[in-house]
């Protein structure tokens, strides 16, 4: 942890807690801010008149191959207009140098966007020591800026191009230009503002813009990920979600170095549960261990490990539709390319809908606020929107991945129950749990169980019938339970989200005096041949158990083997 004045730089590292330099930063920003604004006292963003798509604006790199996929897939579902489509030639790396940025990026998207009138700007014959020609600018009505697969991620510090900008850069870790390419073209409608450390965001925890605010910023999500696929289903799976709702549970690792990121996380677990979600908060030490719980994770959120780990990485491990994910490190975006290094990639490649991340180091109050974020899209906020409320300032290194125009929370758990049956049979049991939730919160648990017992005979499922049983056993129903339980768990399907609920479920049947019935659960389970070597043993022991308490000797012997010719030596 860092001094109250000081923060030493080192790569990489997880995002670091800089509160004594950043708060004396923030009131110098604001002046900053307010120096780069003058020029705008008297513009106004213009409303649209037309649907929300008719405003977006879609950026692909013609010569790179698979960009003009996504970006054609995204306005054929969307219904953006094709005219919205503005096409560039940039470097095809992920990286790439400012001169490379303002020549190939910066220039021709203003250029276009002020002559097709998305900017309104008058010419000035004039370029600033960045290179950037010079506008007059009064506004814009821009919804989103879409940059999809193949326009550079980031941009390199250019030592040639760095000046004081007091105080911003009055400490060490803010004396450098880099940055994510998103985040500079935020500031397209702010003309010639400084390059080097960042810009305040005036939408920032700002729930009622004015004019004046919303006409700075033009709010920018990428469709990007390891490979063309996982671009072009970021919108698929966006709509799919918003036409079922959200079907799932939250799980929230609350256990980082720095009180103020834990703080955020443990205030999105309490907003969470308000919304009726079953879920699971962590405390460390470490990330989420590979044996945790993690059946359909519609909302993660964490920290903080510079690669994707724990559940998450075993295999065939899929995240279901709409799942929002942030996991807070320093360099969590610092490549997209990858399903294996850092976080967003990684977490993309395997079906994650929206998540934001960095591209280099941000420090912790300069990132996206999980709980703002999370704040943002319950009360009905786009993507894009949302993001933007929860971000402190631009001109910096975060970054949000996905369908800008996605609704998380479009259809209400009350409709999703309403039409359960109609739901996907795999899943449809977690917006009953949710609205089991939401009925005891309003001091209804009668009701609650009635609601799930009735869903138990249309949607089963093992996370319903677990929560089911466990109240059942509660009320003095245990053989009922016990009965609900195993049912469920013999249909269940073993797939990876299930290997911890038939865990538990084999653990509820033995303390339930139903030994045989949970030992097939855990025969179930450790039959399964995916299933990791370290995952196996962590389960051996108590599996034994349960053959005992069954009276499987035989059985007990052979696992209570396995484990002791599995364990490392000491």
């Amino acid at each position: 942890m860092p001094g109250a004045g000081r923060c030493r730089r080192k790569r990489p590292r997880p995002a670091r807690d800089c509160l004594g330099p950043a708060g004396r930063l923030q009131s110098g920003i604001r002046v900053a801010a307010h120096l780069i604004v003058l020029g705008l006292l008297g513009a106004a963003a213009h409303a649209a008149d037309g649907p929300l798509a008719d405003r977006v604006v879609i950026v692909a790199a013609g010569n790179v191959p698979g960009s003009m996929a996504v970006a054609r897939h995204y306005a054929e579902v969307r219904h953006v207009p094709e005219a919205n489509l503005i096409v560039l030639s940039p470097p095809a790396q992920e990286t790439i140098s400012w001169p490379e940025f303002i020549t190939t990026i910066w220039n021709p998207l203003e250029d276009r966007l002020v002559k097709q009138g998305w900017i309104d700007a008058i010419p000035m014959d004039l370029s600033d020591a960045v290179g950037r020609r010079q506008y007059a600018v009064s506004g814009h009505r821009i919804a989103a800026l879409v940059v999809c697969r193949g326009i550079p991620l980031r941009i390199a510090n250019d030592p040639a191009l760095y000046s004081d900008v007091p105080p911003l850069t009055d400490h060490p870790q803010f004396r450098t230009n880099e940055g994510a390419v998103d985040s500079e073209l935020s500031l397209l409608a702010m003309n010639g503002y400084p390059i080097n450390a960042s810009v305040p965001n005036p939408l920032y925890g700002n729930d009622h813009p004015t004019d004046l605010a919303l006409a700075q910023v033009v709010k920018v999500a990428r469709l990007d990920g390891p490979t063309t696929e996982v671009a072009l289903g970021l919108v698929d799976r966006a709509v799919e979600a918003e036409e079922i709702g959200l079907l799932g549970r939250a799980y929230i690792d609350a256990a980082g170095p720095h009180e103020n990121g834990n703080r955020w996380l443990e205030a999105a677990a309490a907003m969470a549960r308000g919304l009726g979600f079953g879920v699971t908060v962590t405390r460390g030490p470490g990330t989420l261990p590979a044996t945790a719980r993690i059946d359909a994770p519609v909302l993660y959120l964490g920290w903080y490990s510079e690669n994707l780990n724990g559940p998450f990485a075993l295999p065939g491990f899929r995240f279901p539709p709409g799942a929002i994910a942030d996991h807070i490190h320093s360099f969590s975006a610092q490549t997209l390319r990858s399903d294996t290094l850092g976080w967003c990639g990684p977490l993309l490649a395997r079906g994650v809908t929206a998540t934001v991340g960095n591209v280099f180091e941000p420090y912790l109050e300069f990132l996206h606020r999980p709980d703002l974020l999370l704040s943002a899209l319950a009360r009905g906020d786009t993507l894009v929107d949302a993001a933007y409320y929860a971000l402190p300032v631009l001109s910096w290194q975060s970054i949000v991945i996905g369908d800008p125009l996605y609704r998380p929370f479009r259809r209400p758990v009350a409709d999703q129950v309403a039409a359960v049956a109609a739901l996907p049979p795999a899943t449809a049991g977690y917006a009953v749990l949710r609205q089991m939730n939401l009925l005891d919160g309003a001091g209804r648990p009668a009701e609650a169980l009635a609601l799930g017992r009735q869903a138990m005979k249309t949607v089963p499922n093992l996370a319903l019938a677990l929560e089911v049983a466990r109240r059942l056993a509660e009320a003095g129903n245990a053989d009922q339970s016990a009965w609900t339980l195993r049912d469920a768990g013999d249909a269940a399907d073993p797939t990876v989200g299930n290997w911890e609920l038939l865990r538990e479920a084999g653990a509820f049947l033995v303390a339930h005096h139903r030994p045989a019935e949970g030992l097939e659960l855990y025969r179930r389970l450790l039959d399964i041949e995916a299933l990791p070597k370290g995952v196996r043993l962590a389960w051996l022991g108590e599996a034994r158990e349960a053959a005992l308490a069954a009276g499987e000797t035989a059985q007990a012997a052979d696992w209570d083997q396995e484990a002791r010719e599995a364990a490392p030596a000491h």
